[in-house]
């Protein structure tokens, strides 16, 4: 059984929903940058549904942009 199983909380302060995902603080790292504190649990970062979709458009972004950046 796993933390988000467990009753997590998000790992985004302020926030207290909680959470349906756990991803690693790198691949979160792009949420920081949009000014969010994350809460850092043994290299993992759980995050509400809310949080979740926003660092999926973030990171699609980002994405987006590392293509262009190689195919010129």
């Amino acid at each position: 059984m796993g933390r988000v199983a467990k009753g997590e909380q998000c790992g985004v302060e302020g926030c207290g929903n909680n959470a349906e995902y756990s991803v690693s603080y790198v691949e979160a790292k792009v949420l920081e940058s949009q000014g969010y504190k994350l809460k850092q649990i043994h290299g993992r970062v759980y995050l509400c549904k809310k949080h979740y979709k926003e660092l999926k458009k973030l990171r699609k972004k980002e994405e987006k942009a590392e293509r262009w950046r190689f195919k010129t």
